[in-house]
């Protein structure tokens, strides 16, 4: 159901309505990566939030239909990679599904705790996963930063209007 409005054409919510504000919506990109028990695992991720300085913490959401949630409800550690408008095609490649995340185009290495870690990132943290809080068909999942590095060069890479962008000046 739609009305028109003084305030444009309202609609009831619903999984488009969602997904049509949230294209609105610029967002980083970041890439959420873990130890699975055939190898690592990873996806793109606009949901990266700060939730706490003291004791540093983020979340996250993920699907539980998405082929990394078996390893992610599994994992006591993840990877957290904040990416640069150069990785474009790094952030189409975590995001697709079936796509071979970590093969020979795909820069990294095993990192603290046995995360993968990817190379040439604007940022990256490893943390301890503390909760999986159920969201409908996601899980929120609240990490603990143990350490990281906030020095790669470039400028971020955001996601709107359902595409990879780089910020302009």
């Amino acid at each position: 159901m739609t009305a028109t409005s003084g305030l444009g054409t309202t609609r009831l919510a619903s999984p488009d309505l969602l997904r049509s504000v949230f294209r609105r919506h610029a967002a980083g990109v970041a890439v959420i990566t873990a130890r699975g028990e055939t190898g690592p695992v990873g996806f793109t991720a606009t949901s990266l939030t700060s939730v706490s300085a003291e004791p540093p913490m983020l979340s996250f959401g993920i699907g539980t239909g998405a082929s990394s949630w078996p390893a992610i409800a599994a994992t006591e550690h993840v990877g957290v990679h904040i990416l640069g408008e150069h990785q474009q095609s790094l952030a189409a490649t975590f995001a697709r599904s079936g796509a071979d995340r970590f093969g020979p185009s795909t820069a990294w290495r095993e990192g603290p705790e046995g995360v993968p870690v990817l190379d040439d990132v604007l940022a990256w943290m490893v943390c301890r996963i503390v909760g999986r809080v159920p969201a409908g068909d996601h899980r929120i999942v609240l990490a603990e930063v143990l350490l990281g590095d906030p020095t790669g060069p470039g400028r971020p890479l955001v996601y709107h209007q359902g595409r990879f962008n780089g910020l302009r000046d």
